[in-house]
């Protein structure tokens, strides 16, 4: 059996990267996303969401409850048809670590279900109740 290739010429072919199609080298080459923009990280290196949770600030209407009080959030609406400003009111149980008492002005944060109609949690008591 006649071998028409030359030692030189296995050398070279030795020598040569394997072709790659284009589709396939581009996704070895650059990864899809960096690893830096794929999450937020803290100064410790730990991965934190951007969710902003929400925030109303209301007037404490109950403090009879443990740990608890009810704040009434007023807010002003625009009516659909007369654009005149209707005031709609709702309250929210709060979880109160902070001591709050009645007529109280404080701001509550959403947060995870601590019972079956408390979802909130006072952050800061604003301006307190005048005796």
């Amino acid at each position: 059996m006649p071998n028409n290739i030359t030692e030189n010429e296995i050398e070279e072919t030795a020598n040569e990267t394997p072709v790659v199609p284009a589709d396939e080298s581009a996704a070895e080459a650059a990864p899809a996303e960096p690893a830096e923009t794929a999450a937020a990280s803290t100064a410790d290196g730990s991965a934190s969401k951007t969710h902003k949770r929400a925030e109303r600030v209301g007037i404490v209407a109950s403090d009879k409850m443990t740990k608890t009080v009810v704040v009434r959030v007023d807010r002003l609406v625009k009516h659909p048809m007369y654009r005149k400003y209707i005031k709609r009111r709702k309250k929210f149980m709060a979880h109160d670590e902070m001591g709050a008492k009645i007529g109280d002005k404080v701001r509550i944060i959403e947060t995870r279900p601590m019972s079956a109609r408390k979802r909130w949690r006072v952050v800061e008591i604003i301006q307190r109740a005048e005796l």
